[in-house]
């Protein structure tokens, strides 16, 4: 499999951003402009040109005590300054699980 890091050609076509997933509970989670991660979306660092992204997709990816799995994802600017998932998998991601997790009684 290819790193996300050897990917020549990162195409940005609007604001996007870079998500994985936590290390010791799989949350979520959003690379922010601080250089951590967040479980909020709001915290995101938003990157609108292709070397911002690979700049910002480096840091993730070399954080992989905090988080694994590093890669870009559209995000939508609305109205107010929010920001909300930018395809049908961030939204998914952005929701949590979408099956019943059974819990032992």
């Amino acid at each position: 499999m290819t790193s996300p890091l050897e990917q020549k050609k990162i195409k940005i076509t609007g604001p996007s951003m870079v998500t994985a997933n936590r290390t010791w509970d799989g949350a979520v989670v959003y690379r922010t402009g601080q250089n951590g991660w967040s479980t909020e979306l709001r915290d995101a660092a938003i990157v609108r040109t292709s070397d911002d992204a690979r700049a910002l997709l480096a840091e993730g990816v070399a954080d992989d005590v905090g988080a694994i799995g590093a890669y870009i994802a559209p995000v939508e600017l609305k109205e107010g300054g929010k920001i909300g998932p930018g395809n049908l998998r961030e939204q998914i991601r952005s929701e949590g699980v979408t099956i019943d997790i059974p819990v032992p009684a």
